[in-house]
């Protein structure tokens, strides 16, 4: 007898969300990515349209990762003290469907970067790539004010994804996306209310700005409470396709953040032998990460390690054959 697959119908979609602008469109991008629209859960192709695969962003620095281990630095060795060619390499050599361009240089106790130093560097990673870019700051709310103004209106025209706004400090960010039409981040500290609330906030500010942005829930690596990371971008995913209209975004997913501060990715394997090599165990850290926020619904995953990118595009590639 003939089984039955039992199919659930949901009655609304993720928005879509377009990054990056051609020649064509006022920017200098050489192709543009289209993220969302999915009207089912992820991957499950017999319920619904996953129209546009998910994407892999690796992450560049405007200055030397020093604290970043060996085994992981190693593949930019070349290049790392050259954001320009950092990003080139990792489109070129590596596969990146975006570059995430991370400002750590403007932090006030590392270089505290100028606005002008941030732009410049924007400028020579634009003309090295054609891949659209993701900005993200330093993480110093007073700083990333004085650089986000600059960092949008150099890049007017290439529909940049600029980060991150947040509850508490969002109105320099979404004004920087307005002025110079731009996307953003919405970041909100593993909370379902407040991802709603910041959107709500951000499209009282513009409602254009509602069609332009993507959500940060804000995720932790394996053994760090993933599992309810995955259970609030699960939650956000449920309610779009129930019609909740803010919650009908697209997300993001800064795996590499949080995965190469831990201790697991850099302790060596002679301070703890029962751990394993350590560069196989970083390797397998940032992978079950990103494999677990893809399964959870994200759109973006934002990762550094060359051979977890691989092995994440490859899993992508499998997910999205029934489609």
């Amino acid at each position: 007898m003939a089984v039955e697959i039992v199919k659930e119908r949901y009655r609304s979609q993720v928005r879509e969300v377009v990054l990056g602008a051609t020649k064509e469109e006022g920017g200098t991008r050489g192709k543009t990515i289209k993220v969302g629209g999915q009207t089912a859960l992820p991957f499950l192709h017999f319920e619904g349209e996953n129209p546009n695969r998910p994407v892999v962003a690796m992450e560049v620095w405007d200055i030397v990762p020093e604290e970043w281990p060996d085994n992981l630095k190693s593949y930019f060795e070349d290049v790392y003290e050259d954001p320009a060619a950092w990003a080139k390499k990792c489109v070129d050599e590596y596969g990146a469907d975006l570059i995430a361009l991370r400002f750590k240089g403007a932090h006030p106790d590392r270089k505290d970067a100028s606005a002008e130093d941030c732009v410049a560097v924007l400028k020579k990673v634009l003309e090295a790539v054609e891949v659209p870019l993701i900005i993200l700051g330093c993480g110093v709310s007073e700083k990333d004010n004085e650089i986000i103004g600059p960092i949008g209106e150099a890049g007017a025209g290439e529909n940049l994804l600029l980060g991150t706004a947040e509850q508490d400090n969002y109105k320099s960010v979404a004004s920087a996306c307005m002025a110079h039409k731009h996307c953003i981040i919405a970041q909100s500290p593993v909370d379902i209310n407040i991802c709603k609330q910041l959107n709500i906030l951000i499209a009282e500010m513009s409602t254009p700005l509602l069609d332009k942005i993507i959500i940060d829930p804000v995720i932790s690596a394996v053994g760090y409470g993933i599992e309810y990371s995955y259970s609030i971008m699960e939650r956000a995913r449920f309610g779009a396709l129930q019609g909740d209209r803010m919650l009908a975004m697209p997300a993001i997913a800064n795996v590499s953040q949080e995965v190469w501060n831990k201790k697991e990715t850099y302790v060596p394997k002679d301070e703890e032998p029962e751990w394993g090599e350590q560069a196989d165990r970083s390797l397998a850290w940032e992978s079950a990460t990103a494999m677990a926020m893809l399964h959870s619904g994200t759109d973006i995953l934002v990762m550094s390690h060359p051979r977890a990118v691989e092995i994440i595009k490859t899993h992508i590639d499998e997910l999205m054959q029934n489609s």
